[in-house]
């Protein structure tokens, strides 16, 4: 039996469906990130699941309980959200507290707790000290510590480090995955970032337009995408239509074709191409080159200066032909 098994979930507002017949099944332990673009139903699926949306039909099995006729407060699971929610007027232990004195939890018992929590998330000497005196990162280390004090069954994370700079969010997905799985504690993150999906998750639900279009882990995902949709939302897939795709492979081709910017390879083969420009990634160099009158995306790890290719410079290109795929 599934840890976390949704069956048949239907959400709409008045006429307007969000999603309709989802199902999945979760194992115990596991890291799951729901992916897609804004408004594909990925947030209002984790707030249903908390109970903070009712549904218009279908069920949330937890440990074979349906949740759905639960109140949130009967669900047992922890949410962080984007927005940190933190008490302006609380401590930063009082925050975290805050839980278990709503679960009657005795003050010896709660004060060990909290200090356990704070720890883990690396704030066990700012305990006394209020939101307003935070940084983002700290409010929603905060806020995660809120959530793990209270030992969920559940955890699900809304979107937590969208609001972060760059080198505060990769510290904290470290710090969110390596506590997830110390405790492991089956966990559903929400995002729209690729890179958190696939640094982060075991497996990966990408999400379109209310469906799940492609579940798997994030090799998968990556290298062997389902559609167009896929494709496109997961790398930088160069994506080519049928007439595109036999001019420069020259043979026929009857539907779209995704081949992957690393999977080229410059400077060999026999594929005639001009570099229109390049750009510098850090440790991989873009170039947007033309064969064969196609336009082509190619990255290049940035090994030294040496390597580099000039805007206007003719050279070959060979592609992979295990990473050419035929998409929807």
């Amino acid at each position: 039996m599934s840890f976390l098994s949704i069956q048949g979930l239907h959400k709409s507002y008045a006429a307007t469906s969000i999603f309709s017949d989802i199902n999945c099944e979760i194992g115990k332990g596991e890291f799951v990130t729901l992916l897609g673009p804004s408004g594909c139903g990925k947030s209002t699926l984790l707030r249903c699941i908390a109970g903070l949306t009712e549904v218009n039909g279908g069920q949330i099995l937890l440990e074979g309980q349906d949740l759905v006729p639960l109140s949130p407060q009967k669900r047992d699971i922890g949410m962080v959200f984007q927005s940190y929610a933190l008490f302006p007027n609380m401590s930063v232990q009082q925050n975290v507290a805050f839980g278990l004195r709503m679960q009657k939890v005795s003050k010896d018992e709660s004060a060990k707790r909290v200090k356990e929590a704070l720890d883990m998330v690396e704030l066990g000497s700012f305990a006394d000290r209020y939101p307003h005196q935070l940084s983002g990162g700290q409010c929603q280390r905060v806020a995660l510590a809120r959530s793990l004090v209270t030992r969920p069954r559940l955890l699900l994370l809304d979107e937590p480090l969208s609001a972060l700079d760059a080198r505060i969010r990769k510290h904290l997905r470290e710090q969110i995955r390596s506590i997830q799985q110390e405790l492991g504690l089956t966990t559903i993150f929400v995002t729209h970032d690729q890179e958190e999906a696939l640094t982060m998750s075991d497996r990966i639900f990408l999400m379109n337009a209310g469906k799940i279009v492609q579940s798997g882990d994030a090799e998968t995902l990556y290298t062997a995408p389902v559609d167009a949709f896929a494709a496109g939302f997961i790398g930088n897939y160069n994506l080519l239509d049928a007439d595109a795709a036999s001019r420069l492979l020259l043979r026929p081709v009857t539907g779209r074709v995704a081949i992957r910017p690393e999977a080229i390879s410059l400077g060999v083969g026999d594929i005639d191409a001009e570099v229109r420009s390049h750009s510098l990634l850090g440790n991989v160099i873009r170039y947007r080159v033309e064969a064969r009158g196609v336009e082509l995306l190619v990255d290049v790890l940035n090994r030294s200066a040496d390597d580099l290719h000039g805007n206007g410079k003719r050279l070959t290109l060979s592609i992979d032909n295990d990473a050419i795929r035929e998409v929807a």
